[in-house]
């Protein structure tokens, strides 16, 4: 059984940092692209951020150059470091064992999500 943990969420000013990271267990690790997503009230699931297996990355175009995505293979688990947080990237934020295949496909596994508040 696929289990996907986040945590490092919380309530941050504008301009700050958070950390977001990611356990997985149930899944060859290794073999899969992970991505990071997130979600809004009102508004639909978005993709952040994705690392594929081979380390290819790709962000959305609103935290280019803000977030970073990471994977650490040998604890089975994915980052995202969010600096300069802006009051717009309040959200849930999940993360998902996906595929790559010149872009993320989404996989079918999801995490519970993780609050991330930026106050202005």
């Amino acid at each position: 059984q696929v289990q996907l943990v986040e945590s490092g969420g919380g309530l941050v000013q504008a301009g700050g940092s958070l950390r977001l990271s990611c356990a997985a267990s149930g899944i060859i690790f290794s073999i899969n692209a992970m991505g990071w997503f997130r979600q809004a009230p009102g508004n639909k699931r978005e993709l952040v951020a994705a690392i594929s297996s081979g380390g290819t990355i790709n962000y959305a175009d609103p935290v280019k150059g803000r977030f970073t995505i990471s994977r650490d293979n040998a604890k089975n688990t994915v980052y995202l470091q969010m600096n300069s947080l802006k009051p717009e990237d309040t959200s849930v934020y999940y993360c998902n064992a996906g595929f790559y295949g010149g872009s993320y496909l989404v996989g079918p596994s999801w995490g519970q999500g993780t609050q991330v508040t930026v106050s202005s």
